[in-house]
């Protein structure tokens, strides 16, 4: 069963794009090349604090639906790359924000601020 999955790389900041895309492909590629795998490069970014000499970081953020099997082996060549700086495989279940609400959260929600409302006449 393969479940939707979201991970953020952090790359050493000196290392090229076309190194950086190598990797990229040679991971995902260790995931079976995920048909819905989606790409987004954040570009080169001040880390929030030193990572060892490092105060800089190529961010990408990679989202893609895999077996878990797979998993182990994916987080393994990560562990073993010296170009990635920091990296973090999370279960993508919603985009971000507040999660969704049901019909009755959200009548609730709209009874409460028609009270609101009344309140200031």
């Amino acid at each position: 069963m393969t479940r939707p999955y979201e991970a953020v790389y952090i790359f050493d900041s000196t290392l090229e794009d076309a190194a950086i895309n190598d990797k990229l492909a040679r991971f995902h590629a260790l995931l079976g090349n995920p048909a819905d795998l989606t790409v987004d490069h954040w570009g080169r970014r001040q880390l929030a604090y030193h990572i060892g000499r490092k105060d800089t970081g190529y961010y990408v953020l990679a989202r893609f639906s895999a077996e878990a099997a797979v998993l182990p082996e994916f987080e393994r060549a990560l562990k073993l790359d010296d170009g990635v700086v920091r990296y973090l495989i999370t279960l993508h279940e919603h985009e971000t924000g507040a999660p969704p609400m049901s019909e009755e959260e959200l009548a609730a929600a709209a009874r409460r601020q028609n009270d609101d409302d009344d309140d200031e006449d």
